[in-house]
Parts: C-alpha cells; sequence; structure tokens
C-alpha cells in the first residue's frame, strides 16, 4: 500500500494547512508548504485539493490541476518542486549553516504558470487575483510572516512579484493546444455541457458529440446550413419552453458526454466567450 499521498512534503503540506487553518494568524498556517496548499486551494478550491487527499487518490488530485489548461508535465514539474523544497530543508533543519534553496522561488513561479492558465482560459475576478498575489512571498504581502520570511530566503526580494506582473501581462497562453470544432457555446450549454466539460475531451470527443447533436435534430451534417438549422431547432424549444425529447439521439448524446471522465485533459484557448 502508498504511505504516501503523492510524497512526504504533500502529505505534510496540507496535514499542516488542515491542522492550522482555524488558526489564519499562527507561524505554521504562513509557513511555505502550507502556503503552496493555501494558493493551490486559491485556485482550484479546497475540495480539489484536499477530497483527493483524504481518499488517497493521486489521479484525482491530478485530474483536478489539469482542468485550467495544465498539462501532465506541468503537474508532475510542482510535485517535484516541492519535493525539492522539502528536502533541504530537511537538511536545514540539522546543520547550523543553511543551505539556498532555490525551489522557495520555483515553486512560487510554477503556482504563478497554474494561476495564470486560469486567468487566460476562463478569466479572473479582482478579489481572485488580489488573494492569490497576497499569499505569494513577496514585499507587498499583507503578512509579516510572510514579508520576513522572503527576505530570509529570496536573493531578490522581488523575483517572485516581478515574474507574476510579468505573466499577468501575457494576452494568450504560449503553449500548443488542441484546435477543436465548436459549436455555439449557447448550444452546447442547452446541453448541459460546460466550457471546463469541453476543455477535457480531446478533438475527436468534441466531433463525435456535435455528430450526436445533428442527428438528434434530424440534420444532415453535409447541409451548407447546418448551424443556422440547429440554432432554430433550440430556439424553437427554448419558445415553447419543452425539455428535449428527440428519443434515442438524446441517449447517444449522454453516452458521448460521459467520455469526458476518462479522456486526457486537453484545454482549449476561447478567443470570446459568450453565453
Amino acid at each position: 500500500m502508498k504511505s504516501f499521498f503523492i510524497n512526504e512534503a504533500f502529505d505534510k503540506a496540507i496535514n499542516d494547512y488542515l491542522m492550522s487553518k482555524e488558526k489564519p494568524e499562527s507561524i505554521l498556517y504562513n509557513s511555505f508548504l502550507v502556503v503552496v496548499i493555501r494558493l493551490l486551494v486559491s485556485i482550484y478550491g479546497e475540495l480539489d485539493i484536499v477530497n483527493p487527499f483524504q481518499v488517497k487518490n493521486e489521479f484525482a488530485f491530478d485530474d483536478n490541476l489539469l482542468k485550467y489548461g495544465a498539462t501532465k508535465e506541468d503537474i508532475a514539474n510542482l510535485k517535484r518542486l516541492i519535493d525539492g523544497f522539502y528536502v533541504i530543508e530537511k537538511k536545514n533543519k540539522q546543520v547550523i549553516r543553511r543551505e539556498e534553496n532555490p525551489y522557495f522561488i520555483d515553486v512560487q513561479k510554477c503556482l504563478i504558470d497554474l494561476f495564470n492558465l486560469k486567468r487566460v482560459n476562463f478569466g479572473l475576478t479582482k478579489d481572485e487575483s488580489h488573494e492569490f498575489f497576497d499569499l505569494l512571498y513577496t514585499p507587498g504581502t499583507s503578512n509579516a510572516l510572510r514579508l520576513s520570511y522572503n527576505f530570509l530566503n529570496a536573493e531578490n526580494i522581488y523575483e517572485v512579484a516581478e515574474y507574476y506582473k510579468k505573466a499577468m501581462a501575457t494576452k494568450e497562453v504560449a503553449k500548443s493546444v488542441e484546435k477543436k470544432n465548436l459549436l455555439g457555446f449557447d448550444i452546447y450549454k442547452f446541453f448541459n455541457v460546460s466550457i471546463a466539460d469541453l476543455s477535457k475531451m480531446t478533438e475527436d470527443d468534441v466531433n463525435n458529440l456535435n455528430s450526436k447533436i445533428y442527428k438528434s435534430f434530424d440534420i444532415s451534417e453535409n447541409a451548407i446550413n447546418k448551424n443556422y438549422l440547429l440554432e432554430e431547432k433550440i430556439r424553437e424549444i427554448k419558445v415553447q419552453n419543452n425539455p428535449i425529447t428527440t428519443g434515442n439521439g438524446y441517449v447517444d448524446i449522454l453516452l458521448i458526454m460521459s467520455v469526458i471522465v476518462t479522456t486526457i485533459m486537453v484545454i482549449v484557448i476561447f478567443s470570446t466567450l459568450v453565453f
């Protein structure tokens, strides 16, 4: 049986987070590994971070962290960096002369990259941006413990803040992403398929879903005006305020949607989201 959820560093970080979160001014709650968990919670929400830990399901944890466009390599790198930080800190507790820990900066940069993927692909509120930035170890943090720790551990105390500012200035994700033949988002919304669902689907999955949607309304995929016909069909149903009752076609759509659970996470760059 696996002894750790992911590695010793993650186990300690989440356990310390759970033990100290009712004491927001405590040293433990503002210690680096706990703040790393708080930053992850700021990006993904507490349930996506804590629930996989409680059931010791690393796959579910990875899947949750992939939902805003990160790659498996991004998540593996985050785990490696956090473990690297922990290994050096354990050594430093046993010696008088501390070893410089480069992972202090690298972990924060990795988290900023994950946060930026959410911003670029799904948008953020000002409160979300403020909360995340304030948790980082910068001269601008509101917490004296994090401020002091930054002065003690960063060769350049502005490095993380400067990296954050540069990341937030990017207009689009530089990573190559899979292009998908998407219908209007109102159409997917009508079938209770969210943007998050679409981001998890491969190009083939989206094409299969589109095909089933056309079929459910008896619209030929070869029709020149197929999108117009589809939008008209949905508009008529909305006006009549009737549920979709198109028979087996809709059942097929639900079957295709179930593929979402097991497909490889792939992000879509949406230039404009209109609902």
